[in-house]
């Protein structure tokens, strides 16, 4: 399989290049970059059957160009408000299969539009499959599959968990932080009483999660809460969130005054929060605490033999503790996943993974290579208070976080 990698000279994309590289199922990786120095020094680094070019997310026709003669393009340019449809468009025409990372909620239904063009043109596009949206949606359907009937879905990470490798350097603030910065900010659109409507961000949400007790998070704009419906024709309300400590969520609540009130540009409030990054990092320590919501976590409600319950999965082991690690490690194993699971069309994870075929191939890819039934961890509301404890023991990370 000959792979290219736009974008691939980013922290995310080089991270994915370097598992995808290592895949003996990929003949070739090259690294598509308008920073061809950079692309240069991550191909170097990953061995012969990586090489560079420098590529021009904003040329559609030398995008199209660039791809022919692949068998499969992996997306990490972002923000994907401005650059997902466009490079997915290009890949269709290029008649190339795709993958990519797309976090936000507007442009992942705008290329759920373009299934049909896809199929069409034979192509598998699987869009969304980092850890949020990617890991999340695997979590949410192990959750779900504890009930009959699923009703809601929360799915949610903890701001502190995925800190980026090494500060922005480029000319402008990093496209994950921009991104964070429009999703935080003025509507955002989510699943309430089994349609899609628009409410404003940073919400205070209140869940139960079986074995943590009552917690509460913010609302955030993402996939999770516009695709996961697709998968789940009963549900009812879908709601994704983040957890961070009380300085991370007033700075951000802070940053969404002022650009809703026209105070702030994305760009700007972006910039102002890398800098606050690097006073307010957080520590592993930091975000394993008791009764603290782990690093990605789904909870689903809903109806199990009659009675109503409530099931919450947890990633229990991680390939990292950096956003690099966190996103560009479940992009490659998705994208190794994809020959065996194509089917033409445009797809979000929950919709074309089977969620044991990706923890199994993510569990080689974690800290201390753990068993793949050890990858999650799931509690419940009608277990008793030992049997969620004895789930949270599957590793070392989940133990810390109850009594």
């Amino acid at each position: 399989m000959r792979v290219l990698a736009l974008g691939g000279a980013g922290e995310m994309g080089a991270a994915a290049a370097a598992v995808l590289a290592a895949a003996d199922s990929v003949t070739e990786v090259v690294i598509a970059d308008r920073d061809l120095s950079r692309a240069t020094a991550v191909a170097d680094s990953l061995g012969a059957k990586v090489s560079a070019r420098r590529s021009d997310a904003t040329d559609h026709a030398g995008l199209v160009t660039a791809m022919r003669g692949f068998d499969l393009v992996v997306n990490t340019v972002g923000p994907f408000f401005r650059f997902g449809v466009p490079i997915l468009t290009a890949a269709i025409e290029a008649g190339c299969d795709y993958v990519d990372i797309c976090d936000d909620p507007e442009p992942t239904l705008r290329m759920l539009e373009l299934g049909e063009q896809a199929e069409a043109a034979g192509v598998c596009a699987l869009i969304g499959t980092g850890a949020s949206p990617g890991i999340a949606s695997m979590l949410a359907v192990r959750a779900a599959r504890e009930l009959d009937t699923i009703e809601t879905i929360l799915t949610g990470w903890n701001i502190g968990a995925a800190p980026p490798e090494t500060p922005h350097s480029g000319t402008g603030p990093s496209a994950a932080v921009v991104h964070m910065m429009e999703q935080i900010s003025g509507t955002i659109p989510m699943l309430r009483e089994g349609r899609l409507v628009r409410r404003p961000a940073l919400e205070k949400v209140e869940w139960i999660h079986p074995g943590l007790g009552t917690l509460t998070g913010r609302t955030v704009g993402h996939p999770e809460a516009v695709t996961l419906h697709r998968a789940f024709p009963t549900l009812r309300e879908s709601t994704n969130v983040c957890v961070g400590d009380k300085a991370a969520l007033t700075l951000l609540a802070a940053l969404r005054r002022f650009i809703d009130a026209g105070a702030l540009t994305l760009d700007r409030a972006a910039r102002l929060l890398e800098r606050a990054e690097r006073l307010l990092s957080s520590t592993t320590s930091d975000i394993f605490k008791q009764g603290t919501p782990p690093p990605l976590f789904a909870v689903a409600t809903g109806i199990r033999h009659g009675s109503p319950g409530i099931a919450a999965t947890i990633l229990a082991n991680t390939p990292g503790f950096t956003m690099a690690a966190a996103t560009g490690v479940p992009l490659a194993v998705s994208a190794l996943l994809i020959p065996s699971a194509r089917r033409p069309g445009v797809h979000t994870q929950e919709t074309l993974i089977d969620p044991d075929d990706f923890f199994t191939a993510l569990a080689a890819h974690c800290i201390g290579s753990p068993p793949p039934a050890r990858m999650t961890a799931t509690t419940t509301s009608w277990a008793s208070e030992l049997e969620n404890k004895q789930a949270f023991d599957t590793s070392l990370l989940t133990a810390l976080m109850i009594p």
